[in-house]
């Protein structure tokens, strides 16, 4: 009797997942209130909130002076910095894109169950097909390193160019993952990069809009 064919593993950056389910929920503890978020196998940071995402909460800097017009998280996963960007912001609408599809229906349903109506979860092909917006206020991220520096680049490089032009990103990367040769890259590409916080072996890279 011919061996039964292993599952391929599940990755977080994988568009279809086949891990078999194991739903876990974890507390986002904010100023304003906490969330509870329920995340699954196959989804980035498994049933915890990861401390790179932790720091970039803690340090998305002052909204109240950006520009008008919707924030992005780009790779929302479950959903932990959509949702508190959107708790803080109330006024403000917040899209939350990823590739990983069961990632973005806990992250629907997380918004949901968090009674947040200013959450719009999509893939990302999809924003730009359903007449999204065109320019971003800002942009959030604890960008996929793993997936590989051609695809990590190609993305960044997709979305950046939608900042306005009193925009920023912050993107939080581990230093021992590559956030200094990250911050090279962005410059060498004409986007302004200034490291705003180095803590737990993770840096903060705020981006300010192409200059080219």
């Amino acid at each position: 009797m011919p061996e039964p064919t292993p599952t391929p593993p599940s990755h977080y950056f994988d568009q279809k997942p086949v891990a078999t389910s194991a739903e876990s929920s974890f507390v986002v503890r904010g100023p304003i209130r906490h969330l509870k978020l329920t995340s699954d196998r196959a989804t980035f940071s498994h049933g915890s909130l990861d401390r790179g995402t932790k720091i970039l909460l803690e340090n998305f800097g002052n909204t109240s002076l950006l520009p008008d017009g919707d924030f992005l998280d780009l790779g929302c996963g479950v959903g932990p910095i959509a949702l508190s960007l959107a708790l803080r912001n109330p006024s403000r609408r917040v899209w939350a894109i990823d590739v990983n599809e069961r990632a973005l229906a806990l992250c629907e349903r997380n918004a949901r169950d968090n009674s947040l109506t200013n959450v719009q979860v999509c893939l990302p092909d999809d924003l730009i097909g359903r007449a999204g917006p065109t320019q971003f206020a800002a942009i959030w991220s604890n960008p996929p390193i793993h997936v590989g520096k051609p695809e990590l680049h190609a993305m960044l490089l997709r979305w950046l160019v939608l900042l306005a032009p009193s925009g920023y990103s912050r993107l939080v990367v581990n230093k021992n993952l590559g956030s200094d040769s990250l911050q090279k890259w962005l410059e060498s590409e004409c986007f302004p990069t200034q490291r705003v916080l180095s803590r737990s072996g993770f840096r903060i890279l705020q981006v300010s809009p192409r200059t080219e």
